[in-house]
């Protein structure tokens, strides 16, 4: 297999990272805004919108999250940055904060189709977490959702599987609802 490793969003990787999310901006026109807009204004730049909003915050050097690739081609996508960046989780009753802690928030991966279902989120999960450690971050916050059945469509699968974090390290912390556990791995 080629070398995988990774680099963070910036303007250097903008390019890397439009051609990984494609002409459907990944899924449905996100663009990686979802978690950072309320419903109304995602809804109201889905697509192109979003696209250039997100391309403002690169232009910004915002941490947004990183890009993994195997050999030169980029595979997949996760979005790690502090949790203020990400109003959704800040006005959700099930991801509202537990405590006054400091973390950074990994809300969403995105991987290449060939790589899904193989055990690489596992692998994109570990590299955020040397990437946040090299940002000094303590806490390292993870959104999963807990599958109903074992086919799960690849859409809903994209805040990742809880047993993909536990493989990484990570521990749940927090339950508000059946299939969404609060997960964190302490560095």
């Amino acid at each position: 297999m080629n070398k995988i490793t990774y680099k963070q969003l910036s303007s250097e990787t903008w390019n890397d990272f439009e051609q990984l999310f494609g002409e459907k901006g990944a899924c449905g026109g996100c663009w990686c805004m979802v978690w950072r807009l309320s419903n109304k204004d995602f809804e109201k730049n889905k697509g192109a919108g979003n696209k250039e909003l997100m391309k403002k915050l690169v232009k910004k050097k915002v941490e947004l999250g990183i890009i993994v690739y195997i050999g030169d081609k980029p595979a997949a996508w996760c979005s790690v940055a502090p949790r203020e960046q990400f109003v959704r989780l800040e006005n959700s009753r099930v991801w509202k904060r537990i405590d006054e802690e400091t973390v950074w928030s990994l809300t969403c991966m995105f991987i290449r189709e060939q790589y899904r279902r193989t055990g690489f989120s596992t692998e994109v999960i570990k590299f955020a977490v040397s990437h946040c450690r090299k940002k000094g971050v303590k806490i390292i916050e993870a959104y999963p959702v807990e599958p109903y059945s074992d086919n799960i469509p690849a859409a809903f699968a994209w805040t990742g599987m809880p047993s993909a974090f536990l493989r990484a390290g990570f521990r749940e912390v927090e339950r508000r609802s059946r299939s969404k556990p609060i997960m964190r791995y302490f560095l």
